[in-house]
């Protein structure tokens, strides 16, 4: 089966937009019935972290920052500083996605006009899903969806 690809989004208007509360919780609950889906990718590697880019769909939809001193991940913001290692990483991602969940709010970015809904492991966001202004569609990381897609991951 097949889905079909999330639509390009344009630029949006900017004039003010009238948020309701309704379509915070729409966003909340439609990462709710996604989450299970989520899978992790090929980690890549930077000079000083590696981060592992959670995929829905073969689109990527964040990524994870993974500390290879403790084989957790680390809190959004924060990439572990340490000599990168992808033993284990895609496998350990893999499971932590497994005991995440979602957080009963969103906050909404009006320069991308989406809600960006936070999924935590533990005490520690992970993961900042975006999902369209009216709740209803994930919006992927179109640029690390490239990023993957480049290096054949």
């Amino acid at each position: 089966m097949s889905a079909p690809f999330p639509p390009i989004r344009r630029t949006p208007e900017r004039k003010s937009r009238i948020l309701k509360p309704e379509d915070a919780e729409k966003a909340v609950e439609l990462v709710k019935q996604a989450l299970p889906f989520f899978r992790p990718g090929e980690p890549i590697v930077h000079p000083d972290h590696v981060d592992v880019p959670v995929l829905y769909l073969d689109f990527a939809i964040d990524r994870v920052h993974y500390d290879p001193r403790t084989g957790n991940p680390s809190p959004k913001g924060a990439p572990p500083h340490a000599e990168p290692s992808l033993e284990g990483a895609r496998e350990r991602i893999g499971e932590v996605l497994k005991e995440a969940y979602v957080l009963e709010g969103a906050e909404f970015r009006e320069p991308e006009d989406c809600w960006v809904v936070p999924v935590a492991w533990k005490s520690f966001i992970i993961l900042h899903v975006r999902v369209s202004a009216d709740g209803s569609e994930l919006i992927p990381d179109y640029h690390l969806t490239q990023e993957v897609r480049r290096h054949g991951l």
